[in-house]
């Protein structure tokens, strides 16, 4: 039956080429965008997803940014440190010097002291965007932002990596009678040393600050290039037992924790504060006490370095040996700090293309597909439009029964 009211096939041609002109206006927006998802209506989930990772994406930008300027600031600190230890080595071939009598200590001490000057000038020179971290005015640890961590539940926390500071300064250095060298040399009451011969060397360090120590104070001891060390402690200056005992005693067991197999410290209850060492070994053993005060900066007792006499030299000698191990540790950790901001930042820049890869194989077109499509669409398109235009000619022939 023909009908002029309903044409059948005119509606299913229509409706083919509005599907086919749908399926071509998508396509041809994948084209232009270049994303096969580009906004919430194309895929709400997979849209959803792709932006709460591009917001990670952008996030991490900033990280990198920040271990940027993190790695900076710990190569400036890294390098002055190094640069103190090679000024203190300096320092220290100037003080083996002044050990032998046959020498113009006082020419040596004007070196000593332009050496000091230097050290000085470069732990305050360190600094970069106005943040030092060797001279102790940055605390005793920054913090670098590192990372963003997302939990299965959908919350993010920042983590940083902690960057322990080096006090490479020399001020706010307050002198005590810290220790009484029985046998040695004692300078300034604020180091004692000798050296213990082998088999059958002895000698003593008495501990004797008492009550003038702080809280924070520290004594150390450099047993041959091995140095160990004890913090005084709040408590330590309260109760029934003498801080010169407490300081002793934990000394005594920092240095034992050093495993030096020929050496024995035997502290002397007898006689407060006293630690007697004895060599057992069949090589000389030398041993230096220092002393630090809280407040005072890691090379406080630099400032103190005198050569110009005999006394003042000797004691010179183990006060280096200190200075020295204090700059290598900071120039140690310092280099871990700045390695580990440096992996950090290789991490966080190949999770970023990650990332970035894995939104990409979410929303982004295949442009070989979506071509080969746009051809197949364009020629329904046009066979559509065809298809439309023969139907609705079709009513035409039914005038063709009434003439």
């Amino acid at each position: 039956m023909s009908s002029i009211l309903t044409n059948t096939g005119a509606m299913v041609a229509l409706q083919t080429l509005k599907s086919v002109n749908n399926r071509l206006t998508m396509t041809q927006g994948e084209i232009a965008t270049g994303k096969s998802v580009s906004t919430a209506k194309d895929n709400s989930a997979v849209w959803a997803i792709s932006k709460v990772m591009e917001s990670d994406v952008e996030g991490f930008k900033s990280i990198q940014g920040s271990l940027a300027l993190g790695e900076s600031t710990v190569a400036v600190a890294r390098g002055a440190a190094e640069t103190v230890t090679s000024l203190l080595t300096q320092m220290k071939g100037k003080i083996v010097a002044a050990q032998e009598d046959n020498v113009d200590r006082t020419k040596l001490q004007t070196d000593v002291q332009a050496l000091v000057d230097q050290v000085k000038s470069v732990v305050g020179a360190a600094q970069f965007n106005g943040l030092n971290l060797v001279n102790g005015s940055a605390g005793a640890s920054v913090d670098v932002l590192a990372s963003l961590d997302r939990d299965p539940t959908g919350g993010v926390t920042a983590s940083s990596i902690t960057v322990n500071t080096a006090d490479l300064s020399t001020g706010a250095y307050t002198a005590i009678a810290a220790f009484t060298g029985s046998t040695g040399v004692s300078a300034a009451a604020d180091t004692a040393g000798f050296t213990l011969d082998a088999a059958t060397g002895t000698g003593n360090i008495i501990i004797t600050g008492g009550a003038t120590f702080a809280a924070g104070d520290k004594v150390s001891v450099n047993i041959s290039g091995k140095s160990a060390s004890y913090t005084v402690l709040a408590s330590d200056l309260t109760g029934t037992n003498t801080p010169d005992d407490l300081v002793a005693v934990g000394l005594k067991n920092a240095i034992d924790s050093l495993g030096i197999p020929s050496l024995t410290v035997d502290y002397a209850s007898g006689t407060p504060g006293q630690l007697t060492f004895t060599n057992g070994g069949t090589a000389d053993l030398s041993v230096s006490a220092q002393y630090k005060n809280a407040g005072s900066g890691g090379l406080a007792v630099m400032s103190t370095i005198d050569v110009s006499t005999a006394a003042g030299a000797a004691a010179a000698l183990g006060n280096i040996e200190s200075l020295i191990t204090t700059a290598i540790d900071a120039s140690a950790s310092l280099g871990s700090a700045q390695s580990r901001l440096k992996t950090q930042s290789n991490f966080v820049s190949s999770l970023s293309d990650a990332l970035k890869t894995g939104i990409g194989s979410m929303v982004d077109a295949d442009m070989e597909e979506t071509s080969a499509r746009l051809q197949s669409l364009q020629v329904q398109q046009q066979l559509g439009i065809q298809a439309l235009s023969i139907a609705n000619q079709a009513p035409q022939s039914v005038l063709a029964l009434f003439r």
